[in-house]
């Protein structure tokens, strides 16, 4: 069992999605966490341990490596998708409660604000590490961020923004969702936006990356 979780969590971490995909080339032609991940399935070894000690850990993985900069956006994109890939076989898991998440993670760019990339990555990110992801998508208002947060008590809500013209819609967010929901955990991130910028405007966390976000996550999730 262990050796097969072991090689799902490989799959993941370096960007094996299946076995018709070329990449990585030292992987070519071998099976990869989608054929793996069933196989595991098929031979009895739980959901949740597929999640949590599979592809968990491959994901935790390929994120201390991109925080380090020892690989880049393209590797950690093919590890999320090695990982959704996997994912689809234990979705039903999730809707009959035999894996439980984490948590829940409402994200979304501020208004104004179209830039999506960084979002989409930290999204994939924190969704490979055992959270359900409301993606709210791009040029997002106070109004959105409180109405989804009114529908999922308890989640986290991560504001993302490149722009300095449009950081300054965060402060106006935080206070909302604070108003409504003083229990709430706030983060923000993005090219422009700091821990002074944070603390200003009373959000609760700012992350530097994916990795820093998942980090912080699990320590309030535990």
């Amino acid at each position: 069992m262990e050796e097969l979780l072991e090689r799902i969590a490989k799959c993941v971490e370096l960007g094996k999605i299946n076995e018709k995909t070329p990449y990585p080339p030292a992987m070519k032609g071998q099976p990869g966490a989608d054929e793996l991940t069933l196989q595991a399935l098929n031979e009895g070894i739980s959901p949740s341990d597929i999640l949590q000690k599979g592809l968990i850990v491959g994901m935790e993985r390929i994120g201390v490596k991109f925080k380090a900069n020892q690989v880049f956006v393209p590797q950690v994109l093919m590890s999320a998708k090695a990982m959704g890939t996997a994912m689809n076989h234990l979705k039903k898991f999730f809707k009959d409660g035999s894996v439980q998440r984490k948590g829940t993670v409402i994200i979304g760019t501020v208004e104004g604000d179209l830039h999506d990339i960084g979002k989409n990555l930290v999204a994939m990110m924190v969704e490979g590490n055992g959270y359900e992801v409301i993606d709210l998508g791009v040029d997002v208002k106070a109004e959105k961020f409180e109405e989804t947060l009114e529908q999922h008590p308890g989640a986290f809500v991560c504001m993302s923004a490149l722009l300095t013209t449009t950081m300054i819609h965060m402060e106006k967010i935080n206070q909302l969702l604070k108003e409504k929901h003083p229990e709430v955990k706030t983060f923000i991130g993005g090219a422009p936006v700091t821990a002074d910028f944070a603390r200003q405007i009373g959000v609760d966390y700012y992350s530097d990356g994916p990795q820093d976000l998942v980090e912080t996550l699990n320590k309030l999730s535990a």
